[in-house]
């Protein structure tokens, strides 16, 4: 039937499917907005979409906007990888609500690619501050059930993590998104769980990269590459992200650049300004100033 239909109104229908997969719920105005078209035929959009698909939306009256309900199954496929690039970086194709709303989603990955179901419930639960309950499949103990209070989704350079307060160990940590199974839906989450407490995803910490002394003989390459001015790279990262990015580009982060391999083309100038940043402990060769 989508084959049959115009394809400014396939755009509309994936819109609200997008919006009730993403967002949960949508207003009849928001697609009147989105696509300048007439409250007639923004009745017809709906109506349309609940003949297709009509276990997927239900109307709250009170509210006056459609919400998913517990049997939604999405009316087009919305691929998990691609979702994710437009959605890190702000790029709709016209079939989705990107640019309307600004996401929690940065920096996209070619590596990984976790379910989007998953991502979907994640994504609703930072847009309406609910907390979830998750199944969790760790390294170290197994499957087990946690709550989460997630903010962002985040790119390690590896693999997508969700950045969320774990009620476990009452701390903001990373999970991995591809270890998550069954994301429920919470209550609001307490004040001392919102993103605004957590101090490391906050705090911006120096990085000053520098062609390694030892492993580069030829460092105007290198300087290059990373665009470096008077010899070196000088940037601002999360602190819960500066592991991530030192291991990522395998930047040698020793006392006085002593790791060996070709690998190794850059090397961290400034490490013992960055004291107190737990995730600097997977950064290549980097131990805590005594």
């Amino acid at each position: 039937m989508l084959a049959s239909i115009s394809f400014a109104q396939r755009q509309r229908l994936a819109y609200i499917d997008f919006c009730l997969l993403f967002k949960g719920a949508i207003y009849r105005q928001d697609l009147i907005n989105r696509f300048e078209v007439g409250l007639s035929a923004g009745s017809r959009d709906f109506n349309l979409y609940k003949e297709m698909a009509p276990e997927n939306l239900e109307y709250d009256s009170r509210e006056k906007r459609y919400f998913q309900t517990t049997r939604f199954k999405p009316l087009f496929e919305h691929d998990a990888q691609r979702t994710l690039t437009k959605l890190a970086n702000d790029i709709s194709d016209g079939f989705d609500a990107i640019g309307d709303i600004h996401f929690p989603v940065e920096a996209p990955s070619s590596l990984n690619v976790p379910d989007i179901f998953i991502v979907a419930r994640l994504v609703q639960a930072m847009l309406n501050n609910r907390a979830v309950s998750v199944i969790y499949t760790s390294l170290s103990s197994g499957s087990a059930a946690r709550e989460l209070v997630p903010h962002a989704i985040v790119d390690n350079g590896l693999r997508w993590h969700v950045r969320a307060f774990d009620r476990k160990s009452q701390s903001f940590r990373d999970f991995v998104l591809t270890r998550l199974s069954k994301v429920t839906l919470k209550s609001a989450p307490a004040a001392n769980e919102l993103a605004e407490y957590d101090s490391e995803w906050h705090r911006m910490i120096p990085l000053q990269l520098v062609p390694h002394p030892k492993n580069v003989s030829f460092p105007t390459a290198i300087e290059m590459d990373y665009g470096m001015e008077n010899s070196q790279l000088l940037i601002n990262v999360r602190a819960a992200m500066a592991g991530y990015l030192l291991r990522r580009w395998n930047v040698d982060c020793t006392e006085r650049g002593t790791l060996e391999g070709a690998e190794y083309q850059l090397w961290l100038q400034n490490r013992f300004t960055l004291r107190d940043v737990d995730n600097l402990a997977i950064a290549p060769g980097y131990t805590q100033p005594g």
